[in-house]
C-alpha cells in the first residue's frame, strides 16, 4: 500500500492537444464537455494558471524582461520522454525538457549517453543508459521502422545493463507517432545479438517485447502472454510510476492488466501500490471504439469503507497508464457497481472517459 505521506505527488503529464481539447480527466466523445482532472497528473493543453501570471506581468512594465526570458525559455525546448535506469534498477520513464532541434529521435538517444547532454537535467537517483562517448544516427523508413546505427563506443557496457539498454532505447523511440519498430546497428552492421552478453535481438524490436521483465514465476512460458503494468516507485522528490511487464495465464488482456495491478508487484521489487485489498471487477470489461469500460467494487475507493465514493490519483493513473499501453484502447472509463459517482482527491465528481496522457512522470527534479 502507498504510504499516506506519497499523496502530494509530484508528477505532472502534459497531454497532447489532439485528444484532450477541453481537458477533463474523464474525457467523454465530445472534448467540450470535460472538466478539469486533479492537478497530481495534468490532462490540459495550457496552463491557465501561468497564462493569468503573464497577463498580470504585461501590466507592470518593469516585468518585461522576465516575462520573455519565461518565453524564451519555453519556446527553445520541448519535452521528451527518456528512458533512465532508477536506483532500483528499472528503466523508467522521465519527462525531461531538450532544446527544439531538427533530428528529434537522434536527439533522444544521444541524451541517453552516460557523460552526454542529459548530465545537466538528469533527475536524483537516475542514471544514462548508453555508454559514454556513444554516438548514434537514426534513420526513420516509411514503414515505421527506425534504424539505430551506434559507433563502436556502444559496446562498452556492463553486461547486467545489455536488456535495460535494448528496453531504453526501443522505448525512447517508440514514443515518436512515425516509430513503431527498432532494428539495431553497430558501424553499419546489423546487430542480431547484443555485443557484451550476446542476448539475442528480434527482427523488429517494439514495446511488445516488454520493459523490466518479471518472469521469475511463471511456470510455463507458452501458457501465457505479455503484460505490461504500472507500478509506483519513491524518489527523494515523490513517487513515479514505473512499467513492468509480466506474464498472465488470463485470457483476456484488459481482465489480466487489471488483476496484475490488484495483486501489485512482488515484495522484493522495491515497487508499490496504492490499491485497496479486495479490488475486483464486478464483470467482463467492455471494449467498444477504443474505450473500456470497467465496472469495480466499492473497494477501488480510497477509503476502506469507501463512504466518501473517493478513487486515489494514483489507482486510476495506473490503471489508464496501463490500459492505454493495449494498441486498442484510446480511452478508459471507470464506474462502481454500475455508476458514474466516483470522485477525485479534490471532490469533484469524474463520470467521463479519461485518455492517455502524451507523457509520463513530468516534474521538477
Amino acid at each position: 500500500m502507498l504510504k499516506k505521506g506519497m499523496k502530494g505527488i509530484a508528477v505532472t503529464v502534459l497531454a497532447s492537444a489532439l485528444l484532450l481539447s477541453g481537458c477533463g480527466l474523464f474525457q467523454s466523445d465530445k472534448a467540450s464537455e470535460e472538466i478539469d482532472p486533479p492537478q497530481d497528473i495534468t490532462y490540459v493543453k495550457e496552463d491557465k494558471n501561468q497564462d493569468q501570471q503573464l497577463e498580470r506581468k504585461e501590466e507592470k512594465p518593469n516585468n518585461q524582461n522576465d516575462k520573455k526570458t519565461s518565453e524564451d525559455k519555453t519556446n527553445d525546448t520541448v519535452m521528451r520522454e527518456l528512458y533512465l535506469i532508477d536506483k532500483n534498477g528499472y528503466v523508467t520513464p522521465q519527462t525531461l525538457p531538450l532544446p527544439k532541434q531538427e533530428g528529434t529521435a537522434k536527439q533522444a538517444l544521444e541524451y541517453l549517453v552516460d557523460g552526454g547532454p542529459v548530465s545537466n537535467i538528469l533527475p536524483n537517483g537516475f542514471r544514462a543508459v548508453l555508454p559514454a562517448d556513444t554516438t548514434v544516427n537514426v534513420d526513420i523508413k516509411e514503414d515505421g521502422t527506425a534504424v539505430a546505427d551506434f559507433s563502436n563506443e556502444f559496446k562498452n557496457y556492463k553486461a547486467e545493463d545489455e536488456e535495460k539498454i535494448m528496453q531504453s532505447i526501443t522505448w525512447t523511440l517508440t514514443q515518436f507517432n512515425s516509430i513503431d519498430k527498432i532494428k539495431l546497428r553497430m558501424n553499419g552492421h546489423e546487430l542480431k545479438e547484443m555485443p557484451v552478453n550476446g542476448t539475442p535481438i528480434s527482427a523488429d524490436l517494439s514495446r511488445k517485447d516488454g520493459i523490466n521483465l518479471e518472469m521469475s514465476a511463471v511456470a510455463d512460458m507458452t501458457a501465457t502472454h505479455p503484460v505490461t503494468v504500472y507500478y509506483l516507485a519513491e524518489s527523494d522528490e515523490g513517487p513515479y510510476y514505473v512499467p513492468v511487464t509480466k506474464r498472465s495465464e488470463e485470457p483476456d488482456q484488459v481482465t489480466a492488466a487489471i488483476k496484475e495491478l490488484t495483486d501489485g508487484p512482488s515484495k522484493k521489487s522495491g515497487l508499490l501500490s496504492d490499491f485497496q485489498k479486495n479490488v475486483k471487477l464486478n464483470n467482463e470489461p467492455t471494449i467498444e471504439d477504443g474505450q473500456v469500460t470497467l465496472d469495480f467494487n466499492k473497494a477501488i475507493y480510497g477509503s476502506a469503507n469507501g463512504e466518501k465514493k473517493v478513487i486515489s490519483d494514483e489507482v486510476l493513473n495506473s490503471i489508464v497508464l496501463t490500459l492505454t499501453e493495449l494498441s486498442d484502447i484510446k480511452k478508459v472509463s471507470v464506474t462502481i457497481n454500475g455508476k458514474s459517482d466516483l470522485v477525485n482527491e479534490k471532490g469533484e465528481k469524474l463520470s467521463k472517459p479519461v485518455s492517455r496522457p502524451s507523457q509520463v512522470n513530468t516534474g521538477s527534479f
